[in-house]
């Protein structure tokens, strides 16, 4: 198993979840319980008429600490389980951790006439540099989950060794660097689950939008649309200035820039995860780029990572996540 580590963490699956999907729907079902300080939310704008929200977790003292920037998966948002998961043991290690939502996402869609989607790397700069401005952090980390992952390893490799000063490491957890590929293996059919959940919120979003938006988006474009890449093609593509699918999924990837990543990098992947696939070309591009580890496990799902408990909550992809960030604190 490829990996650019010398001493290798091990993911053994909580008893009875072994297996990508009982791991991914095991992890989306499965309630749990957090203990976090009270957050402060912030509407910050990121480009002219563009608010995202982020609940911020402040340590005592805020410039000192090191903050860590995380961005959620496709429909997702700052209330997902992994973001409040990261947030509770981020902040626990002494970590300030900031969970944003992308655009329209965390009840915002009013605060954005626009669609987000996975190329909106600079929305994360944005909210970076309102932190470094406004609250004058000394260090800035920045950590994804899925499509969260593809756009913080997008913005790092657009970064390169020009980022902020403040920038010291990315950690992620199953990016989706390979947007074509991962589109078209939420249609296999032993994925439709996932992919059918995907749609129905998306169409949702959309419908409030157009509600929100008189005249700005039409419905009728929902009709027959049956994949992912359908959708990406009929309203992603054409509301965000792209030629059709192929072009966004091009143009969005983190695959064209993981090379010209400058800073500590970490990439978790599960073997098994359903849908998220890394073509050989990417990965040879992370495995030459000593800056990146990456962790390649045999089992864990999507973004889900389920052992047992072991003098901790069990959610090992968290845990690796905050451990690899513990260095910059």
């Amino acid at each position: 198993m490829e990996t650019t580590q010398t001493k290798t963490p091990v993911f053994r699956p909580r008893r009875g979840l072994r297996g990508g999907h009982r791991q991914t729907l095991a992890s989306f079902f499965l309630a749990r319980r957090f203990d976090l300080p009270p957050a402060e939310a912030r509407l910050i704008e990121v480009e002219t008429g563009v608010k995202v929200l982020a609940h911020c977790h402040w340590q005592a003292d805020r410039q000192k600490a090191l903050t860590v920037v995380v961005v959620h998966g496709l429909e997702g948002s700052s209330d997902s389980q992994y973001m409040l998961g990261i947030a509770a043991k981020g902040t626990a290690l002494g970590m300030n951790v900031v969970r944003m939502n992308l655009r329209n996402c965390g009840g915002t869609e009013a605060q954005a006439p626009t669609l987000y989607h996975s190329g909106r790397s600079q929305d994360v700069a944005a909210v970076a540099q309102n932190l470094i401005d406004q609250d004058r952090i000394s260090r800035l980390a920045l950590a994804g989950f899925s499509m969260g992952g593809n756009l913080v390893l997008k913005l790092a490799g657009e970064w390169g060794t020009s980022g902020p000063a403040q920038f010291r490491a990315v950690a992620t957890v199953c990016p989706a660097v390979n947007l074509a590929a991962s589109a078209d293996a939420l249609h296999l059919r032993g994925n439709r689950l996932y992919e059918e959940y995907f749609l129905w919120k998306l169409r949702g979003r959309l419908r409030t939008k157009a509600r929100l938006f008189p005249g700005a988006f039409d419905p009728s474009r929902l009709r027959g649309i049956s994949s992912l890449r359908d959708f990406d093609h009929r309203i992603t593509a054409y509301y965000c200035g792209f030629t059709g699918a192929d072009d966004y999924y091009d143009r969005a990837a983190a695959s064209h820039v993981v090379d010209r990543i400058a800073v500590p990098t970490f990439i978790l992947h599960a073997a098994n995860d359903p849908f998220i696939r890394i073509l050989p070309e990417t990965r040879r591009k992370i495995l030459d780029n000593p800056n990146i580890t990456f962790l390649e496990t045999e089992d864990g799902g999507h973004c889900s990572y389920l052992a047992e408990a072991n003098g901790d909550d069990g959610h090992w992809a968290e845990i690796q996540l905050v451990e690899f960030l513990r260095p910059f604190l």
